[in-house]
């Protein structure tokens, strides 16, 4: 079977291989290396693509998929808040760069046409470029990538009515108002179909895909929606990629959101990746030659004009000088849709051939360079702002909010999970619930920390703050569920406390080998509770059935730990020594045998072996207290000690302790 487009998608992988090789060991940022990949398999250089119009087709799915992806990370809500860096700071920053451009463009003697669709090419930035760079540096939610994001937005937003002025420009004027009309219409049908689909059409669907637990169901949902959106602004008269962008904002309200978004991410980074490269093949290879060093100072030019002509309109949304110098050097380069709006001048008579090329090279050239730039962007904004003697800190209000430490990831909320982030709640831990379940995410969206989230998908977890977690609790049913989480959680965090629940006896040994610190399996307490039950309706002694009840408990998981020891190097064995000693924290009641006395008048070390490493009182911590420090009733007490001894003493820090332990210590 022949497959027209197959050789040319393998010559275009294959080089890209080489090509990001060597780019990998000089440190060029990969985004480079597939500009210069479309620059050697073009046609003016190897010719090793012989459909490229088929490849620039891939090529565009890719862009939409960014910028779905974008949609997807924001909401309703965030767009509103950045409203005013949008469409103040993006018109003034457009109507600026248009303005001056065009003035050079006269001076250099085009015509008022041609130098006003000049200011239209040159006013435009890469937001495929500007978003994976910021996406790459962790960079998204710093108050430059936001006014990046908020000022890209606005320029896709521009490129409608610059794509409706261009006929205009070139003297076909015969139904230009008609159109705009008819455009202005479309805008405003799409932003109201877009409010009804988000109020009240797309959240039953995905409730409804949802229900059915298929990731292939929702995978096809969520690219058929986002298509479906992008093709019918397409033919509305805008781009396809605002359409991605209003589809990804769509669903960016679902609760599920992060695992749409980690579904699509392989198809993103492919099609972008084919995006860059067919961009580089545009260029005319021999031209760039012949005119080498007009199209680099072309280019400085273009980068030296829109870092500078950038940084007012920042500065007039109320930003600092070095937020608003780095975000404007990140918009430094020529946008993508600058390549439509360049192909559409020629066809109206407003760019010849030889003007489209230098355009064409010079462009890329800031493409290539953009990494360069946004890497030295901090040096430069630190220099102008001590030379200008400016503050340097960041905006308070652009910060993103405040990442969870230290809390605890609760994977599940069946009666486990409550019962868990109840403890959680009462104790003061901070905590979030990810849960599968729709129905179970919506019933307690308002009284809990809950969100929609597959815990098995790696960016779930980062989003929820696997790396800074400090104990994730795995209480699901799912056996394969279970194990793919607690390998991933791992992975993700080596720190980490993980502890998760099991069916079985046998699936023990396997969690742990993924890194589980605790494993509690359900037959195993479901038999304690078994016998509890069976002994107490025998009339045995309360107290009896405990101390059974805690001597099974404890050689249960004493001997799992032993096993666990078998054939460990000497510095793992003293790690799990550590781990069969427990630090508690316990609270002195008012009232009981602990209350009012010194630790030394206590038997706590020297009979069960349990050392107070220290006090919490009066919201104060004396570390390692010494003998004669007293205990008071809402102290709280840390122990070291082994399960065992903690759970022996555990009776003389509460008031009503059991008759028989009351006088042990």
């Amino acid at each position: 079977m022949d497959i027209p487009l197959l050789p040319d998608i393998v010559a275009i992988f294959c080089l890209s291989i080489g090509v990001l090789l060597v780019c990998h060991q000089v440190k060029i940022p990969p985004i480079v290396g597939f500009l210069l990949t479309g620059v050697l398999c073009g046609p003016t250089a190897l010719g090793l693509v012989q459909n490229p119009h088929a490849v620039e087709l891939l090529a565009e799915i890719g862009v939409v998929l960014l910028l779905f992806s974008i949609g997807l990370e924001m909401s309703g809500e965030e767009l509103m808040r950045l409203k005013r860096p949008v469409f103040v700071g993006g018109t003034a920053q457009v109507l600026l760069a248009v303005g001056a451009f065009m003035g050079l463009g006269v001076l250099f003697g085009l015509t008022w046409q041609q130098s006003m669709m000049f200011g239209f090419l040159a006013s435009l930035s890469s937001t495929a470029i500007v978003l994976s760079r910021l996406q790459q540096k962790a960079q998204s939610e710093s108050p430059q990538g936001r006014l990046d994001f908020s000022v890209l937005i606005f320029q896709d937003i521009a490129v409608v009515p610059m794509m409706l002025a261009i006929p205009i420009l070139g003297g076909k004027s015969g139904s230009d108002l008609g159109s705009m009309l008819f455009s202005a219409g479309s805008t405003l049908v799409i932003l109201i179909g877009g409010w009804v689909l988000a109020r009240h059409v797309v959240p039953r669907i995905m409730k409804l895909v949802l229900r059915t637990r298929s990731k292939e169901l929702m995978l096809m949902t969520v690219l058929g929606l986002c298509f479906a959106i992008a093709l019918g602004t397409a033919s509305l008269g805008l781009s396809l990629a605002l359409g991605a962008f209003l589809a990804g904002l769509l669903l960016s309200g679902s609760e599920y959101s992060l695992n749409v978004l980690e579904g699509i991410l392989p198809f993103k980074d492919v099609f972008t990746s084919l995006f860059f490269i067919s961009v580089g093949m545009l260029l005319d290879v021999n031209f760039l030659i012949t005119h080498l060093d007009k199209v680099f100072l072309f280019a400085a030019l273009l980068i030296l004009l829109k870092s500078i002509l950038s940084v007012p309109p920042m500065l007039l949304v109320g930003y600092p000088i070095r937020v608003s110098i780095l975000a404007a050097m990140s918009l430094a380069q020529i946008g993508e849709f600058s390549f439509v709006l360049a192909r559409t001048a020629v066809g109206n008579g407003l760019m010849d051939d030889n003007g489209y090329q230098m355009f064409l090279a010079a462009s890329i050239v800031t493409m290539m360079l953009t990494p360069t730039i946004m890497e030295a962007a901090p040096k430069v904004a630190s220099f102008v702002s001590r030379h200008m003697n400016m503050p340097v800190e960041d905006e308070p209000e652009t910060q993103a909010d405040e990442p969870l430490r230290d809390h605890l990831i609760i994977v599940g909320f069946g009666v486990g999970g409550k019962h868990l982030a109840r403890t959680a709640r009462e104790a003061g831990i901070p905590y979030v619930i990810l849960e599968m379940n729709p129905d179970t995410v919506a019933r307690f969206g308002g009284k809990e920390p809950i969100h929609g989230g597959d815990a098995s998908k790696p960016l779930v977890l980062e989003h929820f703050g696997i790396a800074t977690a400090r104990v994730i609790a795995v209480v699901i049913s799912d056996p394969a569920a279970v194990r793919g989480i607690t390998a991933i959680a791992r992975k993700l965090n080596p720190k980490v406390h993980i502890v998760v629940r099991t069916r079985f006896l046998g699936e023990v040994d396997e969690l742990r080998r993924l890194g589980a610190d605790d494993v509690i399996p359900e037959d195993f307490e479901t038999s304690i509770e078994i016998f509890s039950r069976v002994l107490g309706h025998y009339l045995v002694p309360r107290q009896t059935i405990e101390r059974f009840v805690n001597s099974i408990r404890h050689e249960y998981y004493h001997m799992a730990r032993q096993l666990n020891m078998t054939g460990m190097d000497l510095p793992a064995l003293a790690d799990e020594v550590l781990t069969g000693l427990e630090v508690v924290a316990c609270k002195v009641e008012h009232g009981c045998r602990l209350d009012g006395r010194k630790l030394m008048d206590t038997s706590l070390r020297k009979k069960y072996g349990v050392t107070v490493v220290g006090i919490r009182h009066a919201g104060q911590i004396i570390p390692s207290p010494g003998g004669d420090a007293f205990l008071h009733g809402d102290d709280t007490v840390f122990l070291f000690a082994s399960p065992a001894a903690l759970t022996t003493v555990m009776p003389f820090f509460r008031a009503d302790p059991e008759p028989e332990k009351a006088e042990d210590l």
